[in-house]
């Protein structure tokens, strides 16, 4: 099951949001030494974490986080417009219709293989909420330890600009088009996974 949440809450009002926040913290500040910040010495907050953020989180009925991605409106203040856009040729894509990957988020405590099914059912999670609500492109920014992998779902990908060297990481932009023929081609490539999405402690079955 995949858990959806439209807007960010404080610590303590929910247990798998705070989850996703201790992880987010234990990689990108423990285990990748990113300098951002820190609430409580446990969660991973950023400026972007607000009421236009939307999360997809892989979690136990009881709030262990497993998996999450953060999905951010471009005609808004997101990563790669504010803080990246040197990794575009051009201006970096922005629109009603275009959202940004960002945050992506494996739990530690998982194995090789149990972080394979995560990925591809946040994967294909994120696909289908594109399509139910009519998002065409996805953005994102992605260091080596992503960037092989998101070139490689399956999904129509290119590459925004020439990767550059970022604190020490080969560190690139890219867009994800999404239409009709985007989960037959994860599909084709082996990475799509059935998902429900639990919203507001209703499930609603994903589109097969």
């Amino acid at each position: 099951m995949i858990q959806y949440f439209a807007g960010h809450v404080g610590p303590g009002a929910s247990a798998t949001l705070d989850n996703m926040h201790r992880d987010r913290k234990r990689v990108f500040v423990d285990m990748r030494q990113w300098e951002v910040p820190v609430i409580d010495g446990q969660f991973e907050i950023d400026q972007f974490d607000g009421e236009h953020a939307v999360y997809l989180i892989s979690a136990a009925e009881d709030g262990e986080h497993f998996g999450s991605i953060r999905l951010l409106p471009t005609d808004r203040p997101h990563l790669l417009g504010s803080v990246f856009p040197h990794l575009c040729d051009g201006p970096p894509p922005s629109g009603a219709d275009i959202w940004e990957i960002t945050r992506g988020c494996l739990s530690p405590r998982l194995r090789a293989s149990e972080r394979l099914r995560v990925r591809n059912r946040l994967t294909t999670a994120a696909v289908q909420y594109a399509l139910l609500h009519g998002i065409t492109r996805f953005v994102c920014v992605a260091d080596s330890g992503w960037l092989t992998q998101i070139l490689t779902l399956g999904w129509n990908c290119e590459p925004l600009g020439e990767p550059r060297t970022i604190a020490g990481a080969t560190t690139g932009a890219l867009q994800i088009h999404i239409s009709g023929r985007t989960i037959e081609q994860l599909r084709e490539a082996g990475t799509y996974a059935s998902v429900r999405l639990q919203l507001g402690g209703v499930a609603t079955p994903l589109a097969a």
